[in-house]
């Protein structure tokens, strides 16, 4: 019998696409099912009814919740490939170190870059930069972040590729000119085909984020 996968998932999320570049790089079949998080449905609510959010991997109609779970138990189901995880412990404990710091570090800050003003704003570009030279200093010199190849720590930070022309308009600062070898790496990884499919265009979410901001009351 065929695996059944489905993804519950938003398009702008930065942490659905995590998943959907877990299962593209492993080039599984997936049904894609967009969800409205304003009008959340029947299916999220029951996949996830502890946290209600996105995305959420349905496998043969057990749901897997949160995103770097979710490329973790991808890595494990099905091996085939380049495994995310390194096989050497400390440098898997290191992995999910950094993975762990994409999302309690470099999330917030993007928050406040595009949904405040002022000194919130300004506190928010500040920490952000922050968190990414600190990103680039793990980064170093090497291709990816785990060194030659494409694996978890890269799967967890690339989807805040394609928020970065709108935070820079929204923040008035230049990654590149702060970063310029995290901008490097993010164009490698979006040399990756499978990569490149699974993110939405930087255009589109600039257009979004003010339709964002009227729908949960930020002018």
């Amino acid at each position: 019998m065929a695996d059944e996968v489905i993804l519950l998932d938003y398009w702008p999320s930065m942490f659905g696409m995590r998943t959907r570049v877990a299962l593209e790089e492993k080039n599984i079949k997936f049904d894609y099912r967009e969800q409205d998080l304003f009008n959340k449905s029947p299916i999220l609510l029951e996949m996830n009814p502890v946290h209600k959010k996105i995305p959420v991997l349905i496998h043969n109609g057990k749901p897997v919740c949160e995103s770097l779970i979710q490329v973790e138990y991808i890595d494990e189901t099905w091996p085939g490939g380049n495994p995310f995880l390194p096989s050497d412990p400390y440098q898997r404990a290191q992995a999910k170190f950094w993975g762990d710091f994409i999302d309690k570090k470099v999330y917030g800050p993007t928050r406040l870059i595009w949904g405040a003003k002022g000194e919130e704003q300004e506190a928010g570009t500040k920490e952000f930069i922050e968190m990414l030279k600190m990103l680039e200093s793990e980064l170093g010199d090497k291709t990816y972040f785990g060194g030659e190849t494409f694996g978890y720590v890269d799967i967890a930070m690339i989807g805040f590729y394609c928020w970065f022309d709108v935070l820079e308009k929204c923040g008035n600062f230049s990654i590149e000119a702060e970063c310029p070898k995290l901008i490097a790496w993010a164009k490698r990884c979006m040399k990756r085909e499978r990569v490149a499919k699974s993110l939405p265009d930087s255009n589109k979410i600039t257009k979004f984020v003010p339709e964002l901001k009227k729908k949960i009351g930020i002018e």
